[in-house]
């Protein structure tokens, strides 16, 4: 039997960067890159440009605004006050037949 590698051979460190947000972080990865850069800590190392990052995506910064063009928001609300009265209504009617047939039962002992 042939030993199985767990880890790919080009494991190493490179640095990610975002361009817009001026944000870079070093990690490990297998990230293909023909860019390096010179790091803080004076090594130099890969270089992988990305278009988004947690500095930059709206999720993590905070600025992550719900868009409802097509009114969705509005008719899940509709629904949910719809659905809220009637089982309102349904309860009512289940307590008045209730009382009804408590009523019934008493004509009936007398």
């Amino acid at each position: 039997m042939s030993k199985v590698e767990k880890q790919p051979k080009d494991y190493r460190f490179v640095v990610f960067s975002d361009e817009a947000a001026k944000f870079s972080f070093l990690t490990k990865s297998t990230a293909k890159s023909e860019e390096t850069i010179k790091w803080t800590d004076g090594n130099e190392y890969p270089l992988v440009k990305v278009q988004i990052s947690s500095k930059s995506h709206p999720f993590f910064t905070g600025e992550e605004k719900i868009i409802d063009t097509e009114g969705r928001v509005d008719r899940f609300k509709a629904r949910a006050k719809k659905a809220a009265e009637l089982r309102g209504t349904l309860g009512n009617k289940a307590k008045k037949a209730e009382k009804e047939l408590k009523k019934k039962q008493e004509k009936e002992e007398k």
